[in-house]
């Protein structure tokens, strides 16, 4: 037998181990998890509405802010004193305590860049990145405790050059009855003066959440 006979002969044996490696893929993709893209624009403008947890989710997050951002820019300092300045004021947003027994350090985060982009497109107050205030909070080798200490803030922020800093805390409530596990979140925003020390403006906004089994 020739060499060209041998290969033409092994040939077909290639082809149909090829196709069912093919096909195996084939069903295993089919078996497998399946992404989706959500969002406008998308064929799936609506994935980002149902929740998948009785964690807080971005749609619970762009809630708590904006309804504080909104109390903020109708309470007294913001029409007495911000809006009537003759140059805009400088803020500093200062870390939001996260009160809950939760681990939610990534949803924590996007809480404070929520804050940042309310306030920033506010056009009525410069912001202080919180890149720098990180910056100023290892030169001085503060630990995470002394943030939240008032004094501390009020040094931090005449270093930063901020008439007001913004803060605050996040709360839960948690709650089970039967096969219900519900989950009452509460996010309290403050304007504090650094000069003063005193809470020039405050206020809570709610979101609730509940799974049933």
């Amino acid at each position: 037998m020739t060499y060209a006979e041998s290969s033409s002969r092994r040939i077909p044996g290639t082809l149909a181990a090829a196709l069912m490696s093919l096909t195996l893929i084939a069903i295993l993709a089919g078996c497998g998890p399946k992404a989706y893209r959500g969002g406008p624009g998308t064929e799936n403008p609506q994935l980002d509405e149902p929740a998948m947890s009785v964690t807080l989710d971005r749609r619970d997050i762009e809630y708590l802010v904006s309804e504080n951002i909104k109390a903020f820019q109708q309470s007294a300092v913001w029409n007495e004193t911000i809006i009537k300045a003759d140059s805009p004021l400088y803020v500093a947003i200062w870390p939001v305590q996260n009160a809950t027994t939760q681990h939610i350090d990534d949803q924590m985060s996007a809480l404070l860049s929520s804050i940042e982009t309310h306030l920033v497109n506010s056009g009525r107050l410069r912001v202080v990145s919180r890149e720098r205030q990180a910056e100023l909070i290892n030169e001085l080798r503060l630990r995470q405790s002394d943030i939240y200490d008032p004094a501390t803030a009020g040094k931090l922020g005449r270093q930063l050059g901020a008439q007001y800093f913004i803060t605050g805390k996040i709360t839960s409530v948690d709650e089970r009855f039967r096969d219900t596990h519900r989950l009452q979140y509460a996010l309290i925003l403050q304007a504090i003066e650094v000069e003063t020390g005193l809470i020039r403006f405050q206020n809570e906004a709610i979101r609730s959440k509940a799974l049933s089994h």
